[in-house]
């Protein structure tokens, strides 16, 4: 908070330099960027054709290979595009599991925009039961409106 002018000796007043610092626009920017990093985190990613919904974040490059779930029209699973039955997903989900001491990795889903909300909540829900709970949507990139 700034002080008002300070009567001085010879008649002029001066101002106190302000003694707070104002970070009000340092946690707007900062939030920004963090929303800015939540909407770009997913990765496109091909493989198994599935028909995304649109958005307009763009692709993060990323080091390490993700795990691919994808999910097709017809409610078809694949596990980087190798079709996998729904009753052996707890079983290869648990295999992807990272051991003590490793980092969890990465897994992107991908499921079709004219499939059942709750078919995709099925396999969300498998994936936090195996303690994969890095999951990012994948989305492809939507043109804008104007």
């Amino acid at each position: 908070m700034g002080m008002g002018p300070l009567p001085s000796r010879h008649g002029r007043s001066r101002r106190a330099p302000m003694a707070e610092i104002n970070v009000t626009p340092l946690v707007d920017v900062m939030l920004v960027l963090l929303i800015i990093f939540m909407v770009t985190a997913p990765l496109l990613v091909t493989g198994v054709p599935v028909n995304l919904p649109d958005s307009r974040a763009n692709a993060l490059e990323q080091d390490k290979q993700p795990v691919q779930i994808s999910l097709d029209e017809t409610g078809r699973v694949f596990v980087d595009e190798q079709e996998v039955m729904e009753a052996e997903l707890p079983t290869i989900l648990e295999a992807k599991r990272p051991a003590a001491g490793q980092e969890e990795p990465q897994v992107f889903l991908r499921a079709d925009r004219a499939l059942d909300y709750g078919r995709v909540m099925r396999v969300m829900g498998e994936l936090n039961r195996a303690g994969l709970n890095k999951v990012s949507l994948v989305t492809t990139g939507a043109e804008q409106a104007n």
